[in-house]
């Protein structure tokens, strides 16, 4: 078992050498099944399982947007007005004609003309699944 160290003796109250936690291997015959099985591997929980060929497109997608609308507004990427272009609320939509109106929307204050970047982005979006939390069992 390990001994935890209290805040009022631990490295920083004492400059960094303070107690360390040493833990200590079960005794002979408690549960020390390692040497007959060879080493246990647990592993750890995971709270949300994604593809990651998906989160791999999902990554490059959002790049590609953000390099096209430096483009568009024609400024550096932390100047692009404030505004969120949700893959996930696009695949949701029944039309490509209501994913580009609603892209359009959101381009409502850039100068540039912006079909090309819509129907590129469409293009893109086509054949994506949305990254919505899996639901637990």
């Amino acid at each position: 078992m390990a001994a935890p160290c209290s805040p009022e003796s631990g490295p920083a109250a004492t400059g960094g050498t303070g107690p360390r936690v040493y833990f200590q291997s079960p005794p002979a015959g408690e549960g020390g099944t390692e040497e007959e099985e060879g080493p246990v591997r647990r592993q750890g929980r995971v709270t949300v399982k994604y593809d990651r060929k998906e989160l791999r497109k999902r990554l490059h997608l959002e790049e590609w947007i953000l390099e096209q609308l430096t483009v568009l507004y024609d400024c550096q990427e932390e100047e692009i007005p404030e505004l969120e272009i949700d893959v996930d609320e696009l695949l949701d939509m029944e039309s490509d004609e209501a994913r580009s109106a609603r892209v359009k929307e959101l381009l409502v204050d850039c100068y540039k003309p912006t079909e090309a970047f819509v129907a590129d982005l469409l293009d893109k979006i086509r054949g994506m699944q949305k990254l919505s939390t899996p639901q637990k069992k």
